[in-house]
């Protein structure tokens, strides 16, 4: 009998909990997310799949019984989380994964052709700041020097990182080989919404991704004592932050279909009784057209300027990733809900390795219904009857594809 993704998720539940945000931490190369990748590793081989890591840490598991892995189907996720995210943004997909292998071989469907499941770090961009950076570097959207560079809250880079990790710095970048032998990718995840609680379905197939992207700006002003510094005297980066956080929501607002968040606020040197020298803010920008978003962030940028030099301070304001809206592949998403029931189709807010993937390979989502519609928090659920329907429709959905190429090479 078949694992089912509940005993699964049970299994991991306990790996990474935040005792003082709440929910999952488990950045990219801590030691929760290691003892992910290795419980991912174990099962895998388990199931009699061929497991590697590529050169920018995504674990491929095959199912290739022929020994070639060309035009094959993959399906996976990530296994990172934000700070105190829920428990089913990536691993979710994961575990779906390995249970459509489940239910696939009990099927008898697996056949000759290859299948991969994968997991793909640093999904989230939490540690160092770019969402999706394995499949940026596969891809080629981030150079590898600029990957290697990148530092966490440590200071320490990424380069140094995966060096302690057992990879090889010099070797990350494209990867057109695993690039080329993809036929197609599909993943599952946790729908970040209400819209299948609104429609009362438990699945749908992804049709789009909002564009969007970080920015980091930094307000600089004069670092001095909090208690013989005048509020005449004062330049505050804190004060023009705190009007800028305000000054964002309202710019968003003016704006039909635009989100903007401030997550971060990182004040040096951070002392209670200290007026910070410097505020480091995070800006998350978000819309279905990318024009409209390009023309928040130039009003931001003005904002920022603006509101700095009214307290005395300067502001720069610096991309660190972006990604154009998504249409997924329009033949395998109507493919896929046909196969799936005439399954509903829904966009997305949220950011996935599935869509940095698409301009390379046939690409498509599965949501499975959140009945709280909070994603990234801890109130983060997917029932345990959806879960399971989750990984079902994926088996559906790789055995559709897998007979495909058989069809197509008979």
């Amino acid at each position: 009998m078949s694992d089912t993704v509940a005993g699964l998720l049970a299994e991991i539940a306990d790996v990474g909990r935040d005792p003082q945000r709440g929910g999952y931490s488990r950045l990219v190369h801590s030691s929760a997310e290691h003892e992910l990748r290795e419980w991912f590793v174990a099962h895998a081989e388990r199931r009699g799949l061929e497991v590697e890591v590529d050169r920018n840490g995504a674990i491929w598991a095959w199912h290739a019984p022929g020994g070639s892995r060309d035009d094959a189907v993959v399906t996976g996720s990530h296994l990172d989380s934000v700070p105190g995210g829920g428990a089913y943004d990536g691993p979710l997909g994961v575990v779906a994964a390995l249970v459509a292998v489940d239910l696939l071989r009990e099927r008898g469907a697996l056949g000759e052709r290859p299948l991969a499941v994968t997991v793909f770090p640093e999904e989230e961009g939490s540690r160092f700041g770019v969402a999706c950076l394995g499949s940026r570097l596969m891809t080629g959207a981030i150079s590898p020097d600029r990957a290697r560079a990148l530092t966490d809250v440590d200071g320490r880079t990424f380069a140094e990182v995966v060096a302690a990790g057992g990879l090889d710095p010099e070797r990350l970048g494209p990867d057109r080989e695993a690039l080329g032998r993809m036929a197609a990718f599909v993943e599952v995840h946790v729908e970040q919404g209400r819209g299948l609680v609104d429609l009362d379905r438990p699945i749908a197939v992804a049709s789009s991704i909002l564009g969007h992207g970080r920015w980091r700006v930094s307000i600089t002003g004069e670092g001095n004592h909090a208690g013989t510094t005048l509020m005449a005297d004062r330049r505050d980066p804190m004060v023009a932050t705190g009007r800028l956080v305000a000054a964002i929501r309202d710019l968003a607002r003016r704006h039909p279909g635009a989100r903007a968040t401030v997550g971060r606020l990182v004040p040096t040197p951070g002392g209670t009784n200290v007026i910070a020298s410097r505020v480091d803010a995070w800006v998350d920008v978000r819309h279905p057209d990318d024009v409209v978003t390009n023309v928040v962030v130039e009003q931001i940028r003005e904002a920022a300027s603006l509101l700095a030099a009214e307290e005395g301070c300067a502001a720069t304001m610096v991309e660190e990733s972006f990604s154009p809206t998504v249409d997924f592949d329009a033949g395998l998403r109507d493919s896929l809900a046909a196969t799936l029931g005439d399954a509903p189709v829904l966009g997305t807010g949220a950011g996935h390795d599935a869509g940095i993937l698409k301009d390379h390979v046939p690409t498509a989502m599965l949501f499975v219904r959140n009945p709280t519609g909070v994603s990234h928090a801890p109130g983060e659920h997917v029932d345990d009857a959806d879960a399971e329907e989750g990984a079902g429709a994926l088996a559906d959905a790789l055995e559709h594809l897998l007979q495909l190429g058989a069809d197509s090479r008979t």
